[in-house]
């Protein structure tokens, strides 16, 4: 038992980066489950973003691997987020980037381009919740130091 820390001190802090974890967890599952249909399944996604043929599910497969190598962070943060808080920071700083540039993509999105507009839409709905979760687990982990 850390030595800091009274019995009913430690299950508090096991609860509260078990809690962490699962909003950790959540978001990466999101991720992954999203990376692999975009891999296994580009046919079904690339009409959402204006793409067909050969190129569209490259460009889908792409994606896909990108939003693997992301998640890299989310990974580690998941482990132990009180621990690889770094990690827990990478990974808040990649949903806010992805949330911000996919605001400004549907900003510059021109009329009459609706499958388009309702693919970006989901893509930032889903970085809003994520990056809420993130913002939540870093919150509830953080030590009292702080």
């Amino acid at each position: 038992m850390d030595k800091e820390h009274s019995a009913p001190e430690q299950r508090k802090v096991s609860y509260r980066r078990w809690a962490a974890r699962l909003l950790i967890g959540l978001v990466l599952a999101w991720n992954v489950q999203c990376a692999i249909l975009f891999l296994w399944s580009p046919q079904a996604f690339a009409p959402g973003f204006e793409l067909s043929g050969a190129t569209g599910e490259g460009m889908l497969r792409g994606i896909g691997i990108l939003f693997l190598m992301w998640n890299v962070p989310y990974a580690v943060a998941l482990l132990n987020p009180s621990r690889y808080r770094v990690s827990l920071y990478e990974a808040i700083a990649m949903q806010s980037i992805g949330l911000l540039g996919e605001s400004a993509l549907l900003l510059t999105l021109p009329a009459g381009h609706m499958a388009l507009h309702s693919s970006v839409l989901r893509f930032i709905t889903y970085d809003g919740i994520g990056l809420a979760a993130l913002i939540l687990a870093a919150w509830i982990t953080r030590s009292k130091e702080n």
